[in-house]
């Protein structure tokens, strides 16, 4: 009974030293799941990695290696290999809805909302009763529309801001605007005061001076007489002119009373 034990353990070793040699890869995944087990996630990446590197077709170890990737925070690296498995469509419905699960948890975590929703969209697709990929679906939706809200809340805040600086530059403007006008109005008032100033200082300039105003003139265009004469003068010539016609008159009633005769009596 013994011998027969240890015979047949001894064939399990042959046959499991075959395998090993016919398929490399697989001994690399078991080390690899082992070591992920024990949350060695790097000495995991390892053998994964050379499992592939003997099979690179081979959907096992590319799915363990993106966990392990993912676990270790490499993110970017797990998505593009989930992408790759995504597009397998060897695999079942149910291996591909996992793969297109995990890599919207490989894009949510580098803030690709967009992606990540898509990603779970795919994964409900091909298994609609995944509830975890419905919440995640629903989160990273509501995510995504408060994101797009605080968008245009910015991009409108921004424009008020923009529009206040316009409005601002106009009042600038006008008032530049202003204050040049008052400044132009200002010296040409100046000027104005000056040129007055100018012309009561100078001497051949004529004035409201009623001697140095212009001699009358009729509408004959005659002048008046008596005009240029003072008063008193004009009176004494009144009175000369007066006498003298009053002679006349006397010289002429003296020569109406001689009787001429010798002559015809009326």
């Amino acid at each position: 009974m013994r011998k027969t034990i240890i015979l047949s353990a001894l064939m399990l070793l042959v046959a499991g030293s075959v395998s090993a040699q016919k398929y490399p890869e697989r001994s690399q995944v078991r080390k690899g799941n082992r070591d992920y087990a024990k949350e060695r996630y790097e000495q995991s990446i390892e053998h994964y990695t050379k499992a592939l590197e003997y099979a690179p077709e081979n959907f096992e170890a590319g799915y363990d290696l993106s966990s392990a990737l993912y676990r270790t925070e490499k993110y970017e690296e797990a998505a593009k290999r989930l992408q790759q498995l995504a597009l397998d469509s060897t695999r079942t419905e149910t291996e591909r809805a996992e793969t297109y699960y995990n890599l919207g948890n490989a894009q949510f975590k580098q803030q690709k909302l967009q992606e990540a929703l898509e990603s779970y969209k795919n994964s409900l697709r091909l298994n609609p009763s995944d509830q975890e990929a419905k919440y995640n679906y629903a989160y990273t939706k509501r995510l995504l529309e408060q994101q797009q809200q605080q968008n245009q809340d910015q991009n409108k805040d921004q424009q008020q801001d923009q529009n206040k600086q316009d409005q601002n530059k106009d009042q600038n403007k006008d008032q530049n605007q202003n204050q040049q006008q008052d400044k132009n109005r200002d010296q040409q008032d100046q000027q104005n005061q000056q040129d007055q100033q100018d012309g009561q200082d100078d001497p051949n300039q004529q004035g409201d001076n009623p001697q140095d105003q212009p001699q009358q003139s009729d509408r004959n265009g005659k002048s008046r007489p008596g005009e240029g004469i003072a008063p008193e003068e004009q009176e004494r010539m009144l009175d000369a002119i007066q006498a003298q016609e009053d002679k006349t008159q006397e010289k002429l009633k003296e020569k109406a009373r001689v009787v001429v005769r010798g002559g015809k009596n009326w």
